[in-house]
């Protein structure tokens, strides 16, 4: 009784072009190659085995029975682009064309799926699928890009932020100096407490400006792949779009938190100058009165 063995693609797959064989020859080795192949890999070489470097005869053998099964998969693919398995335009299950696409599962199928799983589903052709697929991401990136602005911009306040801080710093640190000037040894003492804890609050406020934007960094780094990654994906062959429109989609529809809004960022003058004078004159009642 006849058979019909099934072969996987890579089975007929030249080793050379990593193709569906043309025109295959066999060596002596059992390896076989499409001629023109061979023919160019060897050149004016000594003829050998390309994949076991065994010697070989230059009188090439057909290998018909190869051919055949070649030319049927070649004729059954109707002249379209020679695809591997499950990729290009050619199903991975069926190795039929994809001419539908499934608007319920969201994925590109052939005829035999249709009949298989898809006939009460919602179909259109492929051509109409693309461009509708493609407004719909487009339309789910909006979001996503709305927000990357929006964090661009608070990161650019948070940069201003700690810019000011160190001139606030400088400023009050200058100030500072100046009514601790008109003091003598123990008013120098006092100016040093003072700087020390205007030094300790800008320690902690930038510490915490700066958590603030690596963390802001970290959502705009996510957010800028996000996008990139999902507007490298739209710009895809067609087939390779929709068959990776499920996790475009997905990923596009991230939700992401809006910018936090920082308080109590700046460096807190008051505490730092106000009633200065009067605070260090009555932190030096007890020296003054010793020294009368």
């Amino acid at each position: 009784m006849a058979s019909s063995p099934f072969f996987l693609e890579e089975d007929l797959t030249c080793p050379v072009c990593s193709d569906i064989f043309r025109d295959p020859v066999i060596l002596r080795c059992s390896h076989s190659f499409c001629r023109d192949c061979l023919q160019r890999r060897w050149g004016s070489k000594p003829p050998e085995c390309p994949v076991c470097q065994r010697k070989s005869s230059a009188e090439l053998q057909r290998n018909l029975a190869l051919r055949a099964v070649c030319d049927r998969l070649l004729k059954r693919r109707q002249g379209g682009p020679r695809a591997a398995p499950g990729q290009g335009a050619f199903c991975g299950f069926h190795s039929e064309a994809l001419r539908f696409f499934c608007s319920d599962d969201d994925t590109p199928i052939c005829a035999d799926c249709l009949a298989e799983a898809h006939m009460d589903h919602k179909l259109c052709p492929l051509d109409k699928a693309v461009p509708q697929r493609k407004e719909k991401l487009k339309t789910a990136l909006t979001p996503l890009q709305e927000k990357l602005e929006a964090f661009n911009k608070a990161k650019q306040t948070f940069d201003q932020t700690a810019e000011f801080i160190k001139i606030q710093t400088q400023q009050t640190e200058g100030q500072i100096k100046e009514e601790f000037e008109k003091l003598h040894q123990f008013l120098r003492q006092e100016e040093a407490t003072r700087i020390a804890a205007l030094r300790e609050e800008e320690e902690q406020k930038s510490q915490m400006l700066k958590e603030r934007i690596e963390k802001m960094m970290r959502q705009i780094s996510c957010l800028t792949n996000t996008i990139r990654v999902t507007e490298q994906e739209m710009k895809a062959d067609d087939i390779s779009f929709l068959q990776n429109y499920k996790d475009s989609m997905r990923r596009a529809q991230y939700k992401v938190i809006d910018p936090e809004v920082m308080s109590g960022a700046l460096i807190d003058v008051a505490k730092h100058l106000g009633n200065l004078k009067y605070r260090v004159w009555e932190n030096m009642l007890g020296i003054v009165l010793y020294s009368e």
